[in-house]
């Protein structure tokens, strides 16, 4: 994990998410790429006027973006970190997807907060399934990416094993590492003991404990806000998206709720 890619946007996550990513980045000794997007709203409406209404939004929000551009920029410089800039226009999701063909890891919020479009959550939740790629999820009043401690979210499933991968760099980095195995009646077909084992070839020791509990989705969101943890990493929309829209979900509760980052691959 070097290559780090960020979304840049003037919205309420962006210095949650721009903290995160630049301590990610000293962490692991990576390259930050931000992609400063101007987010370009579906047309609601037809005719002239919705072409109107539109062009008027798309330059304001492109104004917007360039004063915002302009104060990153002067951060960067004295961050002491590889970084490079691109700037796109269009829909999140799409947008991150795209430039993210030679990335490691995607950081954006779990939701913009303030602002009804665009949907970060969505944008997370499709990053997560579509890129092919780990994603960092941040809440929006985060302020940095604190590595003293990590939960794992461990259920045995191909999600979760891609993710502990993927987060190999970063748990070499972390002082403390706990593998949370909850037992909600659900089959596991690799036990716990096999991703530790897995963590101790990289030199990561690591702790298991175990939870009773179903769902396992609250049991997951009061271990991550108990504060013994800095982030936690896990599989992502390991079930169908489809079932857990329907019925909830670890995913969706994590990405809903944590207050911590979520380190997600699928």
């Amino acid at each position: 994990m070097k290559n780090i890619l960020l979304l840049i946007h003037d919205d309420g996550g962006q210095e949650g998410r721009l903290q995160v990513a630049l301590d990610l980045c000293r962490a692991i000794d990576g390259h930050l790429t931000c992609l400063d997007v101007t987010y370009v709203p579906p047309v609601l409406g037809d005719g002239y006027g919705a072409a109107y209404v539109l062009g008027d939004v798309v330059t304001q929000e492109a104004a917007r973006e360039v004063d915002n551009k302009g104060k990153v920029v002067a951060r960067l410089a004295d961050e002491g970190i590889s970084w490079d800039w691109i700037d796109a226009a269009g829909d999140i999701a799409p947008t991150l997807q795209r430039a993210a063909e030679l990335t490691d890891v995607i950081v954006v919020n779990r939701e913009v907060g303030d602002f009804a479009y665009p949907d970060m959550h969505g944008a997370a939740a499709e990053l997560i399934v579509r890129s092919g790629k780990p994603v960092l999820a941040v809440p929006a009043d985060c302020r940095g990416l604190d590595h003293a401690a990590a939960l794992i979210a461990w259920d045995g499933s191909r999600c979760a094993a891609a993710a502990l991968r993927a987060a190999v760099p970063l748990l070499k980095r972390t002082d403390h590492v706990t593998i949370v195995e909850v037992q909600d009646g659900s089959i596991t077909t690799t036990p716990a003991e096999d991703a530790a084992e897995y963590l101790a070839r990289y030199g990561v020791p690591a702790d298991i404990r175990r939870i009773t509990a179903s769902p396992a989705g609250p049991a997951l969101l009061k271990e991550a806000s108990s504060g013994g943890f800095g982030y936690v990493v896990m599989g992502g929309y390991g079930h169908l998206r489809l079932v857990e829209a329907l019925f909830g979900g670890v995913t969706r509760t994590m990405l809903g709720e944590s207050p911590i980052p979520v380190f997600l691959a699928h």
